[in-house]
């Protein structure tokens, strides 16, 4: 079944507040093998000019893809999530996401399409922080396969 062609732009609620926390950048940094030290030390990123330590680029996908779940979700799209697979992601960052930071995604459906049978849908999640200071774009390209013949 296509997905509903009318959805695109469509945007979400934004997302409860997710409280960055320094632990949890500290473990997504071992986790993608990435030792920088701005991202542990917080005497290391204050040297760079930051307040606190920073997160790796790609910690922010954890928050977004959580919010493009609502798009999922959303049973009047018509996209059978059983069939999808994460098709391409990329960010734009206005500056890093911090320690401390109190982050809200708003997703907007950007673009659906059909290619080869399968449906293609574009999400853009908008990050900001506690003071309404946009963080970080994210996009995120979801890929729901074609049902196969019987």
């Amino acid at each position: 079944m296509a997905l509903d062609q009318s959805f695109v732009g469509r945007s979400y609620p934004p997302t409860e507040p997710y409280e960055v926390g320094r632990e949890k950048i500290r473990e997504f940094a071992e986790a993608v093998g990435d030792a920088n030290p701005a991202y542990t030390d917080a005497e290391a990123a204050k040297a760079l000019g930051h307040p606190d330590v920073i997160a790796p680029p790609t910690f922010v996908f954890a928050i977004t893809f959580k919010a493009a779940g609502q798009v999922v979700a959303d049973p009047r799209l018509g996209l059978d999530y059983n069939r999808v697979v994460h098709g391409d992601q990329k960010f734009a960052y206005n500056r890093p996401v911090r320690a401390g930071d109190r982050l809200t995604v708003t997703s907007t459906i950007e673009k659906i399409r059909s290619m080869a049978g399968n449906e293609v849908l574009d999400i853009r999640g908008e990050v900001h922080d506690q003071a309404g200071e946009h963080v970080v774009t994210a996009w995120t390209k979801l890929v729901a396969r074609a049902a196969e013949e019987a």
